[in-house]
């Protein structure tokens, strides 16, 4: 018994880093949003992003512009994922169609996460893991993310790509 218990934080891990493309996820459901109501960007959240943009240039590519948009659409399912105490890309179509209809995007692409506790180690284990790393590197033009504690303090993430 105490041997699973042992692969239980690798399995979490695993689970906590899957990735998605609009070729992995069709949608389920209905999104319940209002695109007007766009939380203020977080320290964490600006971290995250200004690492994922270094990342970027110091490997030639450009930087990533910011939606309101993205981020209002990263923090519904940011907090979809706390009410339902589960990390995944439930609905992403409905985000991807949200994304080529409002934003003109062409490509879009998300990361989630959860447990992490700065924009370090988050964006570190999205670089460790190849399906992120090439969201991270793929040809977009524009990002954001949205980073929310549940009530037990654990961050989740969503950071979503485009290309317009």
């Amino acid at each position: 018994m105490t041997s699973k218990l042992l692969y239980l934080p690798i399995i979490i891990l695993f689970l906590s880093l899957l990735s998605c493309s609009t070729e992995e996820v069709s949608g389920n459901g209905n999104l319940n949003i209002d695109l007007n109501e766009v939380p203020a960007p977080k320290i964490i959240e600006i971290e995250v992003m200004e690492r994922i943009n270094q990342y970027r240039i110091e490997r030639g590519l450009n930087s990533l512009g910011s939606l309101d948009i993205i981020r209002a659409l990263a923090y519904e399912h940011t907090t979809y994922m706390i009410r339902v105490n589960d990390v995944n890309h439930d609905n992403f179509y409905q985000r991807k169609q949200i994304l080529e209809q409002r934003a003109n995007a062409v490509i879009v692409s998300e990361n989630v996460a959860y447990g992490y506790n700065s924009a370090e180690s988050v964006v570190n284990a999205w670089l460790n893991s190849e399906g992120h790393r090439e969201n991270i590197e793929g040809n977009y033009t524009d990002f954001d993310i949205s980073a929310e504690q549940d009530e037990n303090g654990k961050w989740y993430f969503t950071n979503i790509f485009i290309k317009r």
